[in-house]
Formats: structure tokens, C-alpha cells, sequence
């Protein structure tokens, strides 16, 4: 009886295995600097209008929203009584431990565990973090964005002194 048991243990890797990376959500229940998908890219919404009900048909939602991982800017119109996708994003906040030769960060999260798969990003955020870290020595936090499967850093900051 115990080798069948055996085969009916599962083991997940990822904390949020079977959560869903989008739940819908009304478009006349968005707001300004939440979340939505736009053409399947998860994006923070911008510039939000409503237009008055037609002769025919009901009032619509402009939408405009920046990908949150590209930086491209995208609009959307829809019914105010349509669902939309929201995307399910998680901000988590690493210790910096080090920058690998190959432009990949080494992260620490708050219980121990490593995290070597994020890449140290172009522009403003990469030199933030190359300042703090490598030009100045600081111990180092990058805050990481995860939504629908990608990840990125999108900031860093000077670790708080502890004790």
C-alpha cells in the first residue's frame, strides 16, 4: 500500500503553482495606476476616460497603460460592462548579494533563499543598482516585479542599517 501513496504526492516548486496569472475585472471597475492586460502584456494603467452611452450601445472605456516590463505605452477601448484581464503582480523585495559576470543578478529573499535567474536591467534602474552596489558598496535591496510568468527588477534602494 505505501508505494501507491508514492505516487500521489505532488510536489510544487513555486509557492503560487495553480494560481492563475489574470482574474477579470469589469472595465468600469478599473482605476488609474492599477493593473490590466493589454494585447496579453501585463501594464499600469495611465490615463483612464469614460465616453457618454451612444444612441446605440454603452459607454466606453479608454484606456492607456504602459507595459510594465517593456515601458511601451498601449490603449485599449472597451464597453464599460466588459471583463477584463487583470494581471496578478507580485512586487517582492531581494537582498543584492552580487552581479554575475554575464549581467544576471544574485538575489536573497527575507527567508534565505537564492535567486539567480533575474537580469541586471538596461537604462536608469541597471546603473542605479551598479552605483549602490559596485561604484559605492552599499548593501544593496532590489525590488522585483513578477507578472504572467516574467520578472524584472525595477528599482533598488540602500538596505536599511540592521541593529
Amino acid at each position: 500500500m505505501a508505494d501507491n501513496d508514492a505516487q500521489h504526492e505532488h510536489t510544487f516548486e513555486s509557492a503560487d503553482a495553480g494560481a492563475s496569472m489574470t482574474y477579470p475585472m469589469q472595465c468600469s471597475a478599473l482605476r488609474k495606476n492599477g493593473f490590466v492586460c493589454i494585447k496579453n502584456r501585463p501594464c499600469k494603467i495611465v490615463e483612464m476616460s469614460t465616453s457618454k452611452t451612444g444612441k446605440h450601445g454603452h459607454a466606453k472605456v479608454h484606456l492607456v497603460a504602459i507595459d510594465i516590463f517593456t515601458g511601451k505605452k498601449l490603449e485599449d477601448l472597451c464597453p464599460s460592462t466588459h471583463n477584463m484581464d487583470v494581471p496578478n503582480v507580485r512586487r517582492q523585495e531581494y537582498q543584492l548579494l552580487d552581479v554575475t559576470d554575464d549581467g544576471f543578478l544574485s538575489l536573497m529573499s527575507d527567508d534565505g533563499t537564492t535567486k539567480d535567474d533575474v537580469k541586471l536591467p538596461e537604462g536608469e534602474v541597471g546603473e542605479k543598482i551598479n552605483k549602490l552596489f559596485t561604484e559605492e558598496g552599499k548593501d544593496t535591496n532590489v525590488i522585483v516585479l513578477t507578472a504572467m510568468g516574467e520578472e524584472a527588477a525595477i528599482d533598488a534602494k540602500e538596505a536599511p542599517k540592521s541593529g
